[in-house]
């Protein structure tokens, strides 16, 4: 509205007589009072356009940031799911291991118990033994199951011994793989708020530059009105600078 009242007007001003002296100052005092609104007018537009701009870079700023931030979440879940794997691997292996020995322990256990069963049995048969060569043969016996015993003995604690370092390495690593699971969980729960970040962002930066494109031609306009209002205000000061200098020598030939 205001581009076509200003054009409206400009097309008026060849309709001034400007040979007539009141009449070609009327349009200069016109001309310069609508320059210097159409000035203000421009600034104001240029002002929005700014505000509008530097809105627009902050929401794709955001939009990028975010979006950013959204792919670094996304390969650190990656690689740390990928830890997790080969975490759980380990565990996998370290379990089966432990268990193993377990039994390897457990049979043992029940080997010697039947052994010292034995062995008690045999120191019976020693006591109540007449006969010195059976008694011999019994306690050579007796040596033997001893020194299996205390080998099954030593088996046990260095199994035992195997076992509670395994079962600390499981300890560990299930620590560790609960922690990157917390950390995974934690950047789970923040992707949504980021995703959502990005749609309003992105949103918003579309109407955001809507708005910038119609500013920017609504600047050019007022641009444009502005200094073909200046050159037709330059241009009739220059008629007038002509009409005043042509009076002077009208002026200065009549004496």
């Amino acid at each position: 509205m205001m581009v076509n009242f200003l054009n409206l007007k400009v097309k008026s001003w060849s309709y001034y007589p400007l040979n007539r002296p009141l009449a070609l100052i009327e349009l200069l005092v016109s001309l310069e009072k609508l320059v210097k609104t159409l000035r203000q007018k421009k600034n104001e537009i240029t002002k929005l356009r700014k505000k509008v701009e530097k809105q627009l870079h902050q929401e794709r700023s955001t939009e990028r940031r975010s979006i950013s931030g959204l792919h670094s979440i996304e390969k650190k879940i990656e690689s740390e799911r990928a830890e997790i794997s080969a975490i759980s691997d380990i565990l996998t292996q370290k379990t089966s291991q432990l268990e193993s020995i377990e039994r390897l322990v457990q049979s043992a256990e029940d080997r010697l118990s039947r052994e010292k069963d034995e062995i008690e049995q045999i120191k019976q048969e020693i006591e109540f033994s007449e006969n010195p060569e059976e008694k011999l043969s019994i306690e050579d016996r007796l040596r033997s199951l001893l020194g299996h015993a205390d080998e099954l003995v030593t088996e046990i604690k260095s199994r035992q011994k195997t076992a509670k370092k395994i079962a600390t390495d499981v300890a560990q690593y299930s620590g560790i793989k609960s922690t990157i699971s917390g950390k995974i969980q934690n950047q789970l729960k923040s992707k949504p708020s980021l995703k959502e970040t990005i749609t309003s962002s992105h949103k918003a930066a579309e109407k955001l530059l809507q708005d910038f494109d119609r500013k920017t031609k609504a600047e050019e306009t007022a641009k444009k009105v502005l200094d073909r209002t200046f050159t037709k205000l330059k241009e009739l000061l220059a008629t007038q600078r002509k009409i005043a200098k042509a009076k002077a020598a009208r002026s200065a030939k009549a004496k």
